[in-house]
C-alpha cells in the first residue's frame, strides 16, 4: 500500500498487491465506503495471479478529508494520479455503485484515451443518471437525495447502521439473514471517512449525468446488476447503460442486492474471472 499526492495536493491512499508483471485490475469502491469493500475480490484475484489495486476516494477512508473537489471530475483525475504514478497499462477496471460511476468517467476521460485500459466493469453501478430529470423520467426524485442528506447529517453513525442492516443488502427482505459482522464492517468503513465528503458525495452520485461518457467508452464492458437492487434500481440504471455503450454485454442476477460484490462474491468472482480472462 502508498499514497499519491494529486495536482491540487489530496493525498490519495491505495493497495497494490501481486507482482508487478501481471495484468492490472483497479477497484473502484461504493459510497461511503473504502477500498476494504473489495476484499473478498481483491484476494480472490491477487490468488489467480493478477496485480490487484484499490484506492480510498479522496475524503474516504485514509485518503486525505479535504473540503472540497467532492465531483465526479475530481474523483476521476484522483483515479488517473494512481494509474499513472503506478505506470498501471492493460488494465481492467472494475466499478461498483458509485465507483462505476467514478470508473467510467475515468475510462472516457483519460485511461481509454492513453491506452491503459483493456476492459472495464460497472457493478451495480449508477450511471447513466440516478435523479429524475425530464431527460430521464424514470430517475429518483430529489427528495429522496434530499433525505439521505438530511438523514446523514442528523445522525451519520445511525444512518449508516440502518442503511447497511436494511436495503443496501436487502437485509429488510422476508426471510433474509442478516449478518452483523457485514453491517459492521460497512459502518467501520463509512465512519473511518468525512461527513462533508460523503454529504457532497451524494450530489455526485446522484446527479451525474454519465450519458457521453458511456457513448464514449469502445473497451469491452461488463455491466452486472442484481434484480433486487433497492439502491440503484435496474430498470434506469443497468439496462439504460448497456444500450448506450458501444460494446457492452448485461448480466442480470436474480434476487441479488446492491452489495452482492460481498453476499454473493462464490457467484461474482468466477464470472468476473471469465470476462477478465476472455
Amino acid at each position: 500500500m502508498g499514497t499519491v499526492t494529486t495536482k491540487d495536493n489530496v493525498e490519495i491512499f491505495y493497495k497494490d498487491w501481486g507482482s508487478k508483471s501481471a495484468q492490472p485490475i483497479v477497484f473502484h469502491h461504493g459510497w461511503p465506503l473504502s477500498s476494504d469493500d473489495w476484499d473478498a475480490q481483491m484476494l480472490f484475484f491477487v490468488g489467480k495471479g493478477y496485480r490487484v489495486i484499490a484506492h480510498d476516494r479522496r475524503g474516504h477512508g485514509r485518503s486525505s478529508q479535504v473540503g472540497d473537489g467532492h465531483d465526479m471530475d475530481h474523483y476521476a483525475a484522483d483515479v488517473a494520479a494512481v494509474v499513472e504514478h503506478l505506470d498501471l497499462r492493460n488494465a481492467v477496471h472494475i466499478g461498483h455503485s458509485t465507483g462505476g460511476g467514478e470508473a467510467a468517467h475515468y475510462v472516457a476521460r483519460h485511461g481509454q484515451a492513453q491506452g491503459r485500459v483493456a476492459k472495464l466493469v460497472l457493478i451495480g453501478a449508477v450511471p447513466p443518471i440516478m435523479v429524475k430529470t425530464p431527460a430521464n423520467p424514470g430517475g429518483l426524485p430529489l427528495e429522496v437525495f434530499d433525505g439521505l442528506r438530511a438523514q446523514l447529517a442528523a445522525n451519520r453513525s445511525q444512518f449508516y447502521l440502518d442503511f447497511a442492516g436494511g436495503p443496501f443488502y436487502s437485509y429488510n427482505r422476508p426471510g433474509a439473514a442478516p449478518s452483523q459482522g457485514i453491517i459492521q464492517n460497512w459502518w467501520r468503513q463509512g465512519m473511518a471517512g468525512s461527513a462533508k465528503a460523503h454529504y457532497d458525495g451524494i450530489k455526485a452520485f446522484s446527479e451525474t449525468d454519465f450519458t457521453g461518457d458511456l457513448k464514449a467508452i469502445n473497451v469491452p464492458t461488463l455491466v452486472m446488476h442484481g434484480d433486487d437492487d433497492q439502491i440503484v434500481p435496474i430498470a434506469d440504471s443497468a439496462l439504460l447503460s448497456v444500450k448506450l455503450l458501444t460494446n457492452g454485454t448485461l448480466k442480470v442476477y436474480e434476487s441479488f442486492p446492491h452489495g452482492m460484490c460481498t453476499t454473493h462474491a462464490d457467484v461474482v468472482n468466477p464470472d468476473l474471472l471469465s470476462f477478465v480472462k476472455a
